[in-house]
């Protein structure tokens, strides 16, 4: 089955996610999906995370689809104006890379190349809508299309702990309507955060996949908590990470507890190891995905 007739299907869904070389070397890439080959549905696959310019993701896809994986394109609205983004949008259908993760995409100010001048032309909702006129056999302007339709599979992302929620769930119903079939969350941490956002969420019946962040550190933890938007590491849990004398099996630990509490209240769940993807496997094996 594909990703997307295990959605149809309504099975509970289970990705990882790897992030691409600053380089054109593929293949430890290729060793770290080799890991997890038959334990997940689907890989996504960054587009310059944090903005950092790696090896772009629709290489990377095109890699994983030719290995016999499932990879889900990211693709952010940062850096691309709108013939691009059509383009590549064309560009991933034609490889037959049907999985898009649709994302606005971190300012250019946070990576490595801060100075570079950020195209934002469209913003998600935007992009979702345009992906589903080209399934229509027309480009954004009405152009038509020759040959074959591209068809896809639309994902995008929402942040269940964020504070006011309200705006978020707003967003939420706009991507449902502009297209979306699947939602991928922000990293998770607080289960009754999480909670209160499945409850707020129920009407929309749309699969949620909660997001899995890999601890590597109390000082990573405290990091988040000041730093990104709508997450939330109890102190509990940067306690654990900071009495530890093993911080990888502490933070697969931590993370399988997170899963078997969310998985309940879910449609699925997202790894998210940020360099650790040797770890992947042990994270599913000790939560029994």
């Amino acid at each position: 089955m594909t990703f997307k007739e295990k959605i149809q299907a309504n099975k509970f869904l289970v990705t990882s996610e790897i992030g691409p070389p600053k380089g054109i070397e593929t293949k430890k890439l290729l060793e770290d999906a080799e890991l997890i080959r038959g334990r997940v549905d689907g890989i996504n696959v960054t587009d310059l995370q944090s903005s950092v310019m790696r090896l772009g993701s629709l290489v990377v896809c095109s890699v994983l689809k030719q290995a016999g994986f499932e990879p889900i394109f990211q693709m952010t609205c940062r850096d691309r104006n709108r013939l691009a983004l059509q383009s590549d949008l064309l560009s991933a259908a034609s490889l037959g890379i049907e999985n898009v993760l649709i994302l606005t995409g971190d300012h250019t100010t946070m990576g490595d190349h801060p100075e570079a001048k950020p195209v934002f032309d469209l913003d998600s909702v935007q992009l979702l809508q345009v992906a589903r006129k080209l399934e229509s056999g027309v480009d954004m302007k009405g152009n038509k299309l020759d040959g074959a339709f591209p068809k896809f599979c639309l994902g995008a992302v929402v942040n269940p702990g964020a504070d006011p929620l309200e705006p978020q769930l707003m967003k939420m119903e706009k991507k449902i309507a502009a297209g979306a079939e699947f939602f991928q969350t922000q990293a998770v941490y607080d289960i009754k955060s999480f909670e209160n956002f499945v409850n707020k969420t129920k009407h929309l019946k749309v699969p949620v996949m909660a997001g899995i962040v890999l601890l590597k550190s109390a000082g990573m933890a405290r990091f988040m908590n000041k730093n990104v938007a709508g997450v939330t590491v109890p102190e509990n849990l940067i306690k654990e990470m900071e009495e530890t004398k093993d911080k990888v099996a502490q933070s697969v630990d931590i993370a399988a507890r997170l899963i078997k509490e969310l998985k309940p209240m879910c449609q699925g769940i997202h790894i998210m190891p940020i360099g650790w993807d040797k770890v992947v496997p042990k994270v599913l094996e000790a939560s029994g995905l």
